[in-house]
C-alpha cells in the first residue's frame, strides 16, 4: 500500500484538518499520523482508522492504475528536483490512466483531492485534466477542481522547456484554458 500514505494525508487535507486533529479524532499520537504520512507503512486496520477519521471510507476498485492525488505526489517529488520532464510524464500518465478507464472507476481516479505540488500551475493543471477525461464520460467532476487554488491569475505554460512556443488559445483545452494553464492540445497525448 504505497500510496496510503497520499490517500490519508489527501484526505485529511481536503477536511481541513492538521496531523494532530486526525490523531486526536483517531485516538493516537501526532507522531504516529506524522511517520505514516512520512512513507512508513501502516496495517490496513490503521489505513482505514486515518481514512475514517477524516471523514473518508477506503473502496476497492478495478484497477490498478494511479489517482490524481498520487500521481499530484509524483509530481511534488519531481518538481523538488526541478525535473520538469518526468512531471509532465506523471501528468500525461495520469491522463492516460483516467482516459484507459470508464465509468465508475475512471470517476474514482479523480475523487481524491490532491495535495498541493508546489507549484499552482501544475496544481491547476491536474485539475484541468480530470475534468478534461471525466467530461469525455459524461461524468461530473469532484469539488476540488474548481477551487481558487485551481487556477492561476495570470496565464502561462507549466515551464518545462523554455524553448516551446506558447500555444495559442485555440490550441489549449478549455478546461486548461480556463484555469490559465497554457498547454498545447497534443501534449496530452499520450507517449
Amino acid at each position: 500500500m504505497g500510496n496510503a500514505s497520499a490517500l490519508v494525508r489527501a484526505a485529511r487535507k481536503s477536511r481541513g484538518l492538521t496531523q494532530g486533529d486526525l490523531a486526536q479524532r483517531a485516538n493516537v499520537d501526532q507522531g504516529r499520523v506524522s511517520r505514516f504520512e512520512g512513507g512508513r507503512e501502516a496495517e490496513f486496520s490503521t489505513i482505514e482508522r486515518f481514512l475514517g477519521s477524516a471523514g473518508h471510507r477506503l473502496y476497492s476498485a478495478p484497477t490498478r492504475r494511479d489517482d490524481a492525488a498520487t500521481i499530484a505526489a509524483a509530481i511534488r517529488g519531481h518538481l523538488r528536483t526541478g525535473d520538469k520532464y518526468s512531471a509532465l510524464r506523471e501528468l500525461i500518465q495520469l491522463g492516460d490512466n483516467l482516459a484507459f478507464e470508464r465509468g465508475l472507476v475512471r470517476g474514482v481516479l479523480g475523487l481524491a483531492e490532491p495535495e498541493p505540488t508546489g507549484d499552482r500551475a501544475w496544481d491547476a493543471a491536474l485539475a484541468a485534466l480530470v475534468e478534461l477525461r471525466l467530461s469525455e464520460e459524461g461524468l461530473p467532476a469532484p469539488a476540488w477542481v474548481d477551487g481558487t487554488n485551481r487556477r492561476l491569475r495570470v496565464p502561462r505554460s507549466l515551464d518545462v522547456d523554455p524553448a516551446d512556443p506558447i500555444p495559442a488559445p485555440d490550441d489549449v483545452p478549455a478546461e486548461f484554458l480556463k484555469r490559465g494553464v497554457l498547454v498545447w492540445r497534443d501534449t496530452l497525448a499520450s507517449v
